[in-house]
């Protein structure tokens, strides 16, 4: 059998700083068969890279408008055509096996739709930056084991992979549909490992597959910005994704959990944000239940199958706990 084609997408946005230690790392990576695309989401002038900066596989695209994160990986995606598609943040310095292994877990098992990579943290490596995104059943997202001691994590099938540092088999990707370019950014990969978990492919997580996460380099994880999307989409991938059953059951959880973020957003200082979060969120509930229908109608796993792949006790959200149990 011939060896599949690889493809590596870095979405960058006035991230020009880490630039030189990303490029390389990629080039000292131990499997250098692979293509690179770089896009640059409307950087300012000063921040942009040129084609001169791009390694020897590498290829830049500029564009003049901020399409956001997931628009930007699926222009990506479809640039590469390759049978694994591979999400790599510019603030994600990888090991130089890391490419290796998320192939090598790839090639176990041709119903693993997503592969994530072990994240520690930049500021302090004896810490994990996340081990993958947990899905608590009323809604709520996580990355899991996030700031806890690097000590090899307990599960190595999360809800979703973090696209922070992530491998998609080509076919998954294209039957899900790539991240929702509404999302714009975040919360994007968490509703497309939903997407993928409801067609029926497997998650998983390459725990030896490791990089050094900075988090939030490129829009800032505790801004306005950030939680502006967070809430918003984190509204939408409950609606568009969860099953009839489950939504029924989880929505009055979903309910009492956006509610307890708003008022505890007044002590933060972020409320404006959150709230524009919850407003927006609430208002795109027509087109996601447009889009739910879809989504819905091709799921092939059953609503235990998404019960089960989710976290149900609360307490788990607070202490960032990874999932017990299989697929």
């Amino acid at each position: 059998m011939s060896a599949p084609s690889i493809g590596v997408a870095v979405v960058t946005y006035n991230t020009k700083q880490y630039w030189p230690r990303l490029k390389a790392a990629l080039e000292a990576q131990t499997l250098q068969a692979f293509r690179l695309v770089v896009i640059d989401n409307a950087s300012a002038q000063e921040e942009r890279l040129t084609q001169a900066d791009m390694p020897e596989q590498g290829e830049l695209v500029q564009f003049e408008v901020n399409f956001g994160f997931a628009a930007a990986n699926n222009h990506a995606f479809a640039r590469l055509d390759a049978d694994y598609f591979i999400c790599l943040n510019p603030d994600a310095f990888p090991a130089p096996d890391w490419l290796a292994r998320l192939v090598a877990a790839a090639e176990a098992d041709p119903l693993y739709g997503a592969i994530g990579s072990l994240q520690v943290c930049a500021h302090d490596p004896t810490l994990l930056d996340g081990a993958g995104d947990e899905y608590w059943i009323g809604g709520l997202a996580y990355r899991a084991l996030h700031l806890r001691k690097r000590v090899g994590p307990r599960s190595s099938a999360p809800f979703s992979v973090c696209a922070a540092a992530a491998l998609y088999r080509r076919e998954a990707f294209q039957a899900a549909g790539g991240f929702d370019s509404a999302f714009f950014c975040y919360c994007e990969d968490v509703d497309l490992g939903f997407r993928l978990r409801l067609l029926g492919w497997r998650i998983r997580q390459a725990n030896d597959a490791i990089v050094v996460h900075v988090g939030g380099g490129a829009s800032g994880g505790h801004s306005d910005f950030a939680r502006y999307h967070g809430t918003r989409n984190r509204v939408w991938t409950f609606v568009k994704n969860m099953p009839g059953p489950l939504l029924i059951l989880a929505a009055p959880l979903h309910i009492g959990a956006t509610l307890f973020i708003l008022i505890w957003s007044l002590f933060r200082g972020s409320a404006r944000a959150t709230w524009r979060g919850v407003l927006d969120g609430v208002r795109g509930i027509p087109f996601m239940m447009h889009m739910r229908r879809d989504v819905q109608r091709q799921r092939r796993a059953s609503s235990l199958d998404i019960a089960r792949a989710c976290v149900w006790s609360p307490f788990s959200v607070l202490q960032r706990a990874p999932r017990r149990g299989g697929d």
